[in-house]
């Protein structure tokens, strides 16, 4: 019987198929990755369409982070330079306040931070331009010049005056102006001409309770140096005084506690007295007093015959401090009594003073006690008619 017989033979897919493809280069392979996605049924394709534009998107926002990390150019703020700024010649000088100072010459930017660091950058000159501008750190240390005022007939005259002053002392200096209970318009008008880095702040203390307005003035300027860390020589510079530029060119020596003589008009105004140091060189060995009243105080300095370094009051374990307690004027004490219980809360004695100049041999600065006081003055300094009295011209 015959019989028929299938054949056997195994299935021979290499033979059958045709040849694989070349592989795809690895970044087709990246971007299509969705494409190569396993076949399903068609009931499992509906449930998992979701997938294929899921993967894209993460894929193209993986590349998109990967792109913003990788820096494509350098920054470079070389180009801004002191010159760059321009001002007006209509509006006065530029404004040296809270922020910032920038000065008329094309060399200078002085910055006060929060932190109280003053960076000074320079602009490079050509050799062909001849002798470059000092160095920054040949600079000095920033001088901090605190001067309580308020309202009265000769506070502009003052204040400018003052101002004028400062502004011809070397940077970086920082004037900070303290007013009674509110900041006014004629001071900050003043300040901001005199063409001075300043800081203009406002003492809120209730005015029945206070004994010496100046005290608590110098407190909060003491307050605002401590929070901010001001690092620089601190001096207290009454608006009616005058200064010499010999002066604050000495203070730049100071390392902790500098002192020098103070001329000043008696009460009486027909004479002159001396108060200060006796120095030999700049060792302090004995006072000038001349009011048998003041004769109990520990150390005879007028409050404009001193300066000391600011960083005493924000950092004791530096100057080996025995109290963290801050270092305030106190309104408690006898007049004339204020300057020697600060100073005692700052040094101990004489040795840790330094006479300023050498041997105290120079008059720098002069209190005169000049005081115009109940004189009418217009407010703002703007006289908005006539006055009370007109003479008229008489004609030949």
């Amino acid at each position: 019987m015959a019989s028929i017989r299938r054949s056997s033979s195994a299935y021979r897919p290499g033979l059958l198929s045709p040849p694989p493809p070349p592989p795809p280069s690895p970044f087709r392979r990246l971007l299509m990755m969705g494409a190569y996605l396993p076949r399903h049924s068609r009931t499992a394709g509906h449930r998992s369409s979701w997938r294929r534009p899921l993967l894209r998107f993460l894929l193209f926002l993986l590349l998109g982070f990967l792109l913003g990390l990788s820096p494509f150019a350098d920054l470079d703020d070389s180009g801004l330079r002191p010159h760059d700024f321009s001002f007006d010649n209509d509006g006065g000088p530029p404004r040296r306040d809270l922020a910032a100072l920038v000065r008329s010459t094309p060399w200078e930017i002085e910055i006060v931070r929060p932190e109280g660091l003053v960076t000074v950058e320079l602009e490079a000159k050509n050799e062909e331009e001849g002798p470059g501008e000092p160095d920054p750190r040949s600079l000095g240390k920033l001088l901090i010049v605190v001067t309580p005022t308020y309202n009265r007939a000769l506070q502009a005259y003052y204040l400018n005056r003052l101002g004028q002053t400062l502004r011809l002392v070397p940077p970086p200096l920082l004037w900070i102006v303290v007013e009674m209970n509110a900041a006014s318009m004629e001071t900050a008008q003043i300040l901001r001409r005199t063409g001075v880095m300043y800081r203009h702040l406002v003492c809120l203390k209730n005015s029945t309770d206070i004994k010496d307005r100046g005290v608590h003035q110098r407190n909060t300027a003491l307050e605002h140096i401590e929070r901010h860390r001001l690092d620089g020589i601190v001096y207290f510079a009454d608006d009616d005084n005058i200064y010499s530029l010999e002066l604050f060119d000495h203070m730049r020596d100071i390392r902790r506690f500098g002192t020098w003589p103070v001329a000043m008009l008696a009460k009486s105004k027909n004479k002159a007295i001396l108060e200060g140091p006796v120095c030999n060189g700049s060792q302090v060995i004995g006072w000038h007093t001349n009011e048998k009243s003041k004769r109990l105080r520990r150390f005879h300095v007028d409050m404009s015959g001193f300066a000391f370094n600011s960083t005493i009051l924000w950092d004791p374990r530096r100057w080996h401090r025995r109290t963290s307690k801050a270092i305030r004027q106190l309104d408690t004490i006898k007049e004339g009594f204020q300057e020697t219980t600060f100073i005692e809360q700052i040094i101990e004695d004489e040795s840790q003073m330094e006479g300023l100049p050498n041997n105290c041999s120079r008059i720098m600065n002069w209190h005169l006690h000049l005081e115009a006081r109940n004189l009418v003055y217009p407010k703002g300094w703007q006289v908005s008619r006539n006055l009370d009295v007109v003479i008229p011209l008489k004609y030949i």
